[in-house]
């Protein structure tokens, strides 16, 4: 997809600053196919020792224009690449209620007694560097102009399966015994689908847990065992949601070896 100056060269547009280092520069463009634009934002650090994995689907422009800007800073303040990278990259964190739901899931099936911890909010803990975030596609991607949503189909669509193939892989292989947490459907088939590559160990992936944003509160409700599955509304499947939470907790309970 791209030559051995990537991303040199558009970590030297960020730097330039100005209207070039917008999101939707031509300039910081990578491909464009049909209604699909690539757009290169600084997500390329991959956090070397990490436990847990949360991927989403892609950045969205909002989250995409603050690592632009973080990174642009730090080139600015004499920063070198790696060190603009990372700090491009620690714009990506949960905070508030959305944290509150994924940290008391991911308790719950027992991630964090796994872990050794009494809690898996020391996970996030400021400089631990114990969570890596990432998306199924690395680099932010718009359709028509907005955020990419899952449609088309990304394994279906050569451009958008090639950057599965080439950055999600590659980060893969770099965090093999980590837990890899996918936010939503979509992310999960573009782990099921490195899993069937031979490129992530199925039982790494923990799949089937409800996204933990606030507009979820009833699936994780009842993920969580808070309201019950003949509770839920018609807009929520609550025996699939019990079933999720019982596969996962026998998941996490038959690793072997202690804290990874």
């Amino acid at each position: 997809m791209e030559n051995s100056n990537f991303p040199q060269k558009y970590l030297s547009v960020i730097a330039a600053g100005a209207v070039e280092a917008h999101i939707a520069s031509p300039s910081l463009t990578i491909a464009q196919e049909g209604e699909l634009r690539i757009a290169y934002a600084p997500f390329d650090r991959v956090t070397p020792n990490a436990r847990l994995v949360i991927v989403g689907i892609t950045p969205g422009a909002i989250q995409a224009t603050a690592a632009i800007k973080a990174c642009r800073a730090a080139i600015v303040a004499g920063a070198d690449v790696p060190e603009a990278l990372a700090l491009a990259k620690s714009q990506a964190s949960f905070s508030g209620p959305m944290r509150a739901n994924l940290v008391a899931m991911l308790d719950a099936i027992g991630v964090g007694e796994h872990f050794g911890l009494s809690s898996s909010d020391q996970l996030f803990e400021a400089g631990s560097e114990q969570v890596h975030f990432t998306s199924a596609l690395r680099y932010p991607v718009f359709r028509r102009g907005k955020n990419y949503n899952g449609t088309p189909n990304m394994l279906k669509t050569p451009v958008l399966r090639q950057m599965i193939d080439t950055y999600l892989a590659e980060e893969a292989r770099q965090l093999p015994e980590a837990l890899w947490l996918p936010l939503g459907p979509k992310a999960g088939e573009a782990l099921q689908h490195l899993v069937r590559c031979g490129d992530l160990r199925e039982d790494r992936v923990l799949a089937g847990m409800p996204h933990p944003s606030g507009a979820n509160a009833e699936r994780v409700a009842v993920f969580l065992g808070r309201k019950s599955p003949q509770e839920a509304s018609r807009q929520t499947d609550g025996a699939a949601l019990y079933a999720a939470f019982r596969r996962l907790a026998n998941q996490i309970s038959k690793m072997k070896g202690g804290a990874q």
